[in-house]
């Protein structure tokens, strides 16, 4: 009698263990572009996706292509995934989640990674130059204004200086 009922008890205690794991909530894992999140076009990055637990399998998707999905097993923390030869199309919002072997549900999204792919012509470098001139532009136009400004000031008041005197006179 007691090593029946000493067996329903594991059993109970067993179930009981297997539905709190399916049930409990993984965290978010953290999502890194290595060597950054702005590449130019036709460069290759590495998506890097990493949680607390091992022995996951983690899952890459993007935002605005639902048909996107790229699935690595890992052993470790962390799992890699290769981007080459990208195109301005392959930039996006990407996001990574995992799944343990024991639970068929995966976890919480990353928070969002905004991969830019810029275009030779408008890279960091070409957007700088074009506010360099623009920087360059006004400058040089302020001071022009301020220059003729001055000259513009100093007749005016000759001239009140001048009319005003001329006044005095005709008085006298």
């Amino acid at each position: 009698m007691i090593t029946g009922f000493l067996s329903l008890f594991c059993l109970g205690l067993c179930l009981g263990y297997q539905y709190e794991q399916k049930n409990e909530k993984l965290p978010k894992p953290s999502l890194n572009a290595l060597p950054g999140f702005m590449v130019e076009r036709g460069s290759n990055v590495t998506l890097k996706c990493q949680c607390q637990l091992q022995n996951v399998t983690f899952m890459l998707g993007k935002m605005q292509d639902s048909g996107y999905k790229e699935e690595r097993s890992s052993a470790g923390h962390d799992a890699e995934f290769f981007l080459a030869d990208l195109e301005p199309k392959d930039a996006g919002m990407y996001f990574c989640v995992y799944k343990t072997i024991g639970s068929h549900e995966w976890s919480e999204k990353s928070e969002y990674l905004q991969l830019v792919v810029t275009d030779d012509h408008d890279g960091p470098g070409a957007s700088s130059v074009k506010t360099d001139t623009r920087i360059i532009f006004v400058t040089t136009f302020s001071c022009l204004i301020i220059f003729l400004l001055f000259p513009s000031i100093f007749l005016i008041y000759r001239c009140t200086q001048h009319g005003s005197s001329h006044e005095e006179s005709t008085k006298r």
